[in-house]
């Protein structure tokens, strides 16, 4: 089975977030590879999560379900999805 790079978009709950607490559980949870910050407006900041995950079905919904369990997390949205080589 083929892998693929999933990167999702974390919109923490609100600007008194501690990022690198939040993004520490974050890779516990998924094992992420690369992650980081995107200034969204007004303080928000969010994190890219770059995660490398076999392509099989139910694998990105697991995914995104343990991010969301994460405390500070207000929303996941995956972003980008290509096939590793």
């Amino acid at each position: 089975m083929a892998q693929v790079i999933v990167t999702f978009k974390v919109m923490p709950t609100g600007t008194d977030v501690d990022l690198d607490e939040m993004g520490n559980e974050i890779k516990k949870a998924v094992n992420s590879v690369r992650m980081s910050r995107e200034p969204i407006a007004f303080g928000l900041v969010a994190l890219n999560v770059t995660v490398v995950m076999e392509d099989e079905g139910g694998q990105l919904d697991a995914a995104e379900k343990k991010i969301t369990s994460v405390s500070g997390v207000a929303s996941v949205e995956t972003t980008e999805i290509t096939r590793a080589l």
